[in-house]
């Protein structure tokens, strides 16, 4: 007795015609007849009257038809759950990412994603490096991608360098380049007007900590926007900003050009709490991430690699 027997003979039950259930399940009616029959003789009962009319339901039929029923959902259960545990039906995810992130590389990761696993739920939570790394303690998050780590503590997250950027200085496509070089100063950035993010990112702390150090008061003609604002005010020539490279792919409204000062560059990771083993769904996130990460690096060029084993884990 086999599980097809066992499905053409709820089909047949349930149409009262071997025609019909053959016709159900995509076979011919003799291979069906033969699978009744072969069950038959495992069972050593005949389970259907059959007549011209129709075929119906014998005692011993009727006996099996909830019995071959449970076994069939049985097996449908086996089957899901085998399929949730791949990661390919049934699943959810929830990632974290900083707003930089989520316009650009995250957009890459949810798209294939989703594409190649369609019935895994998403969740996305997009917040300061800061904030990701509170949700992810507090079991709120499966992965985040974050910027900086200074909130980590030794045991507490798995976390993986994937990314290396600098930060360049983007104006207007649209207007004359701020500089004839290859690069600009920190001290010349320091005198064009400069659109600059809210205090909340990580980002302005650390572009504010390079001018500081430089002894340099910036120019700021806007104070507090939000990534994609900031992109927008610029492309529209409002000022310039120093923002990540990952940020410019398919950006034709923006032109880049990289600081002389390397110092500015961050590194970006994938954190996940480090005593919860991923379900199947999270560990296909985790290298659908890293592959994306790595074409990103290969579109952006001299200002992004992938990161190494030696690379410190969130510097800016």
């Amino acid at each position: 007795m086999n599980l097809e027997q066992l499905r053409s003979f709820v089909e047949v039950a349930r149409f009262g015609n071997f025609t019909r259930a053959a016709e159900e399940l995509y076979l011919a009616q003799p291979s069906l007849s033969r699978q009744i029959a072969a069950l038959e003789q495992d069972l050593g009962a005949e389970l259907f009257h059959r007549a011209r009319g129709g075929s119906t339901l014998t005692v011993a039929g009727e006996s099996l038809l909830p019995l071959a029923r449970r076994m069939l959902a049985d097996a449908e259960s086996v089957r899901r759950e085998l399929a949730e545990l791949a990661g390919l039906e049934r699943g959810r995810v929830r990632l974290g990412a900083t707003p930089t992130l989520c316009i650009s590389l995250v957009a890459e990761v949810l798209s294939t994603f989703h594409a190649e696993h369609p019935a895994i739920e998403l969740h996305l939570s997009e917040q300061g490096s800061r904030a990701l790394l509170d949700q992810l303690a507090g079991g709120e998050l499966d992965l985040a991608l974050v910027t900086t780590t200074d909130a980590t503590a030794p045991g507490r997250f798995t976390v993986t360098p994937l990314l290396v950027e600098e930060l360049v200085v983007v104006s207007s496509a649209a207007a004359p380049p701020v500089t004839s070089r290859a690069t600009i100063s920190l001290a010349e950035v320091a005198r064009l007007p400069q659109v600059v993010f809210s205090s909340t990112y990580d980002l302005r702390a650390a572009t504010d900590a390079a001018f500081r150090a430089a002894t340099l008061e910036p120019e700021v003609v806007l104070e507090g926007a939000e990534m994609d604002a900031v992109l927008r005010f610029v492309e529209r020539g409002l000022g310039v900003a120093i923002v990540p490279a990952l940020v410019l792919i398919d950006r034709p409204g923006l032109r880049a050009v990289r600081l002389a000062e390397r110092a500015l560059d961050r590194t970006i990771s994938l954190a996940r709490p480090a005593d919860v083993a991923p379900t199947a769904a999270v560990e296909v996130m985790r290298r659908t991430i890293a592959a994306e990460a790595t074409a990103f690096a290969a579109r952006a060029g001299e200002t992004m690699r992938v990161a190494q084993a030696g690379d410190a884990v969130g510097d800016a």
